[in-house]
């Protein structure tokens, strides 16, 4: 199956897999919104982030490049100024997913801690209500709802981390491998004279 999803995909000259990028011109790989600021400081295409994201994703851990193709190859400085910001860009999507993933350890860790502390509130509760028959109701009641409330809490900071922590992770592992390929580029061939 892999093998297939490979196959797919163009191979540079030195072997590595290379992820494709044509665009006619520089500007077409930025947002249009931001046209003034230099091209270190501009956002990417959405649709080219999400592009790449997919092709790393679904080539593993295979090595690559990403291989832009322009109408003209630009000039060594804009190329170098163009990975900057690939590179700048990427590093910050993983330093926002790693963010989002401390708070998610942090809110887990909470909900786990408030559980384990409504957990031997349960436990305690029993004993050191004195049992009066008219109250008896609603003691239970407390008692069941302390308990209910502390599983809930635990099962919250679990679930947070089985079904969280793995894509979040993923995420940072994917911008990390984008922000550290090589960006080459070339022309396209309709374009050689």
């Amino acid at each position: 199956m892999k093998k297939n999803i490979l196959e797919r995909y163009d191979r540079s000259d030195d072997g590595y897999v290379a992820i494709d990028v044509y665009a006619s011109k520089v500007e077409e790989l930025y947002e249009d919104f931001d046209k003034q600021a230099p091209y270190h400081r501009k956002d990417l295409d959405e649709e080219l982030v999400a592009y790449l994201l997919d092709c790393v994703r679904e080539i593993g851990r295979v090595d690559f490049v990403i291989r832009i193709t322009l109408d003209a190859i630009p000039s060594a400085e804009l190329q170098e100024r163009i990975r900057t910001s690939l590179k700048k860009f990427f590093v910050y999507q993983r330093e926002l997913e790693l963010a989002t993933m401390r708070r998610l350890l942090r809110k887990s860790l909470l909900f786990f801690l408030a559980g384990i502390i409504l957990l031997f509130l349960s436990l305690w509760l029993p004993t050191a209500i004195s049992p009066d028959s008219r109250r008896l109701v609603s003691r239970r009641v407390l008692d069941e709802g302390v308990t209910i409330a502390a599983w809930v809490s635990i099962w919250e900071s679990l679930s947070n981390l089985m079904f969280n922590y793995r894509p979040a992770r993923q995420k940072i592992r994917l911008n990390s491998r984008i922000a550290d390929a090589e960006v080459r580029f070339q022309s396209h061939p309709d374009m050689k004279r």
